[in-house]
């Protein structure tokens, strides 16, 4: 499996309610996600790393690996986007490939 990693340091600060509204406290952004987006930033609050929440996420939604390997870098995409987390986010097979 490739290792994934990801900087959690900017999802500390991050306020999250058990019904998917998330406030970042840094910016005053509020945001809504669905029930996937809220079991993958509470764990990465947590900070498991991304192949233990792949794992997580197939158990509890009982989906595919692939599907949820696809969703969960989406995600990553946007949470970049919106500087949620660092830039450090990367799979092993992409990693190198930024200075």
């Amino acid at each position: 499996m490739t290792t994934r990693t990801y900087d959690p340091e900017p999802l500390r600060a991050l306020a999250i309610s058990e019904t998917g509204f998330v406030f970042d406290p840094r910016t005053g952004h509020s945001y809504s996600v669905n029930p996937t987006g809220l079991a993958v930033l509470s764990a990465m609050k947590e900070g498991l790393p991304l192949d233990a929440i792949i794992s997580r996420l197939r158990e509890e939604f009982e989906a595919e690996a692939s599907a949820v390997e696809d969703d969960i870098e989406g995600f990553l995409a946007l949470l970049r986007e919106y500087g949620l987390v660092g830039r450090g986010v990367a799979t092993e097979s992409s990693a190198g490939a930024h200075p």
